[in-house]
């Protein structure tokens, strides 16, 4: 049982890294300093200067349901600003672990 924690511990620590790095990555890409994704509400207000949105939208993403539709509509402005389409989007939302990088 606690070798089975520990694996599923690191496969997750796994996924953080390569998501930090993907991130870390496009904000590189986008003109922005890398070192942005590692601060919390900094890396928010990052990522709507990349999508070129207002950044009292990071306001939006504290209220409860709303934050949904707002991080839908941030990921499809993502994947645009970087010449995706909305198929793209899908993948950002629901398999971030591949699709980031690739991005």
């Amino acid at each position: 049982m606690a070798a089975m924690l520990i694996i599923l511990f690191l496969f997750y620590i796994g996924v953080i890294v390569v998501l930090l790095a993907s991130q870390w990555k496009i904000f590189s890409k986008a003109g922005k300093p890398g070192w942005a994704c590692l601060i919390p509400i900094y890396s928010t207000i990052v990522l709507l200067e990349i999508i070129k949105k207002p950044v009292w939208w990071i306001f939006m993403f504290l209220i409860p349901l709303v934050n949904i539709y707002f991080f839908i509509v941030a990921m499809n402005e993502l994947s645009k600003s970087f010449g995706k389409s909305t198929g793209f989007t899908v993948g950002l939302l629901l398999l971030p672990f591949i699709f980031y990088p690739i991005l």
